[in-house]
């Protein structure tokens, strides 16, 4: 799909944005939530920790009764005020949404997928590449899953602070405070994950590099 029309007609051109269509953020938002949820899951069936408020979410699950879904949701209410402030009531809407769905989709996921066997190493790059393929998706459509998210594309947009960069260096310093809970071997993995999640980010959502807007 172009997001740019070029029209050269003189020694500046100009850039028409094409907004995306509702149709088009609704998709993105239906499959970018499903590949989180999935992710998720993958990281939850091996013990594995992602970053941002998901990863305090899952990690709060490892050591409550509470669900990943319940927690993830609870957590974020906090963040949409700023988002509000700062992001606009669209941007907000939208992140609500996607906060939602993402709940919805993390507790109906095991009941739609049964896994008998599942590597670790295995989880960590397809879970990985799920979480960051569907943060993209959700930002490219200007939707966040609140928390850091909302934060990281603030930034970016003020500042040009490059969102994945940033959430980089917040989901180290999550996965720091996991060292009592996860075993080294899966307190590694999960940096890992981390990092896949997060370059998928930096070298796919550049500022300038995509203009279609919402």
């Amino acid at each position: 799909m172009s997001d740019t029309i070029a029209t050269p007609t003189s020694p500046a051109a100009q850039t028409e944005v094409e907004r995306h269509q509702l149709y088009e953020d609704a998709l993105a938002m239906l499959l970018g939530t499903l590949f989180i949820a999935l992710g998720m899951m993958l990281y939850a069936k091996t013990m594995l920790l992602t970053g941002s408020i998901a990863g305090v979410a899952l990690l709060l699950s490892y050591v409550t009764p509470v669900s990943f879904g319940s927690l993830f949701f609870l957590i974020n209410l906090p963040f949409y005020a700023l988002a509000w402030k700062r992001l606009g009531w669209r941007f907000t809407l939208r992140t609500f949404i996607a906060v939602g769905l993402v709940t919805l989709f993390s507790r109906m996921t095991e009941s739609w997928i049964g896994i008998a066997h599942l590597d670790p190493v295995y989880a960590t790059v397809v879970g990985g590449g799920l979480c960051g393929t569907g943060l993209l998706m959700l930002f490219r459509h200007r939707t966040g899953l609140g928390g850091v998210n909302i934060l990281a594309i603030y930034l970016q947009e003020r500042y040009g602070v490059r969102a994945g960069y940033f959430q980089l260096a917040v989901d180290l310093a999550i996965l720091a405070a996991a060292f009592f809970v996860l075993t080294p071997d899966r307190l590694l993995l999960s940096v890992v994950g981390a990092t896949i999640v997060n370059m998928i980010l930096a070298i796919n959502h550049k500022p300038g590099r995509y203009l279609g807007v919402t």
